[in-house]
């Protein structure tokens, strides 16, 4: 099978090297790929907004089945394009009805409230029911939780302690703090709990697959301090994620999210991130997302034994019903590589060495480029490690040590990823 993979960042790095373990695979190509994913595929310059480009990649490299890695193309409606030009070629990722799942927040917990999906209390407000927002959030408990309707690039959720602060953050919301994305926001009872993501393949037909679960850190500072980042690192599997609880994420949450799609009648073959929080042992869904996470797919992809294109290939075609996924019973830790002053401002276009000196681990590119010859820091994210052991701790031992081999100026990393799950234990 030819192969064409959506996308630039460590997700999609990771998706290129376990696409290309697959014996099904002829030719994989990226667009636009990095210089980590070129070591599996051949990149194309393509901008994943170039839905017009990707056609005529489609047709000129003769593909048989586009992945789609991030979510803006997909809330935009790349797969519809694809299905309409060209109804042969199979597409992982929803069509623009299923990605409002992702796309609004609103939409997101209308469907779980209709479907009886555990979720938050919950109400959506624009600029001119403001009033009416501070009224609602005088009946909620600190902290207040404000989400951006719209996708914002996983930045779009502010939770604040202090009433008045979140009275005024949410005026700057409305005045565009996240653009468009915040024309509207969503309201919601905070949850006290242990957050989680569980990911499922889904084929549209009712089939699934429950690949294996991660926990992300999105804080940029140790022991969870700072401001909120894309992700600093993340850990599979996730300890308190046993037999039962997984068993109640399955019956209260996959399951009738997965039937609540084929009532609305949404043809959904993809992936389903289910963001999800375990409040004194019950799972609640905190949002939904359309595609992989990041950095948690760095973690998941290297715990699954089976093939992942072959699986994907059987979601397109709406044939998932009765296959089964292997997952290693190994534990895997990612820790990522940051620029200094990520996620502030950064320097871009520094140099990066030793990446050769790694070994035992994966190394997954995330924000780089090349450059005359030339490895160079082109993102706040700039590469991550990941790395296999028979528990998360040695896991995450073999990353520190492995990442220490890599440098560049004022990069910077966190060493705990993970360990606030040792109390669990």
């Amino acid at each position: 099978m030819n192969v064409l993979l959506i996308g630039s960042g460590g997700r999609e790095c990771a998706l290129a090297w376990k696409i290309s373990q697959s014996p099904l695979l002829t030719k994989l190509y990226a667009a636009p790929g990095n210089p980590g994913i070129a070591e599996y595929a051949e990149n194309l310059d393509i901008k994943v907004s170039d839905f017009d480009s990707i056609i005529k990649a489609i047709d000129q490299k003769q593909i048989d089945i586009v992945v789609v890695g991030p979510e803006i193309p997909l809330i935009d409606g790349l797969t519809d394009k694809i299905n309409q030009h060209s109804p042969k070629t199979l597409v992982v990722g929803p069509k623009k009805d299923g990605a409002q799942l992702e796309g609004s927040k609103d939409f997101a917990k209308q469907f779980m409230v209709k479907y009886n999906i555990p979720t938050a209390k919950y109400k959506t407000f624009s600029k001119d029911t403001y009033n009416q927002a501070v009224e609602f959030l005088q009946t909620l408990s600190s902290p207040y939780v404000l989400k951006a309707d719209g996708p914002a690039a996983g930045k779009g959720v502010i939770i604040e302690n202090d009433f008045n602060i979140a009275c005024q953050e949410l005026k700057e919301m409305f005045d565009g703090k996240f653009g468009e994305s915040s024309s509207e926001v969503v309201i919601e009872e905070f949850l006290s709990g242990i957050e989680l993501s569980v990911f499922v393949l889904t084929d549209g037909q009712g089939g699934y697959v429950i690949l294996p679960e991660a926990k992300d850190y999105k804080r940029i500072g140790e022991n969870d301090s700072g401001p909120n980042t894309g992700g600093m690192g993340s850990v599979s599997p996730v300890i308190f994620a046993d037999n039962v609880f997984m068993q109640k994420v399955e019956d209260k949450i996959i399951k009738p999210t997965i039937n609540g799609l084929l009532s609305e009648k949404i043809d959904y073959r993809g992936f389903i991130f289910f963001g999800l929080i375990n409040v004194l042992g019950e799972p609640y869904v905190i949002e939904y997302n359309v595609r992989m996470g990041d950095p948690e797919t760095q973690s998941v992809m290297l715990r699954i034994d089976s093939d992942l294109l072959e699986l994907m290939k059987y979601a397109a075609l709406g044939e998932l019903k009765g296959k089964g996924i292997e997952i290693s019973s190994k534990a895997a830790a990612t820790v990522v590589l940051a620029s200094g002053g990520y996620p502030d401002s950064y320097k871009k276009g520094l140099e990066i060495s030793g990446i050769e000196n790694v070994s035992g681990s994966t190394v997954f590119h995330a924000g780089t480029k090349l450059k005359d010859g030339k490895l160079l820091t082109d993102g706040g994210r700039v590469l991550t490690v990941s790395s296999l052991g028979k528990d998360f701790s040695e896991a995450l031992e073999k990353s520190l040590l492995q990442i220490k081999k890599i440098s560049f100026e004022n990069a910077y990393y966190r060493r705990d990823i993970g360990k606030d799950l040792l109390k669990l234990a």
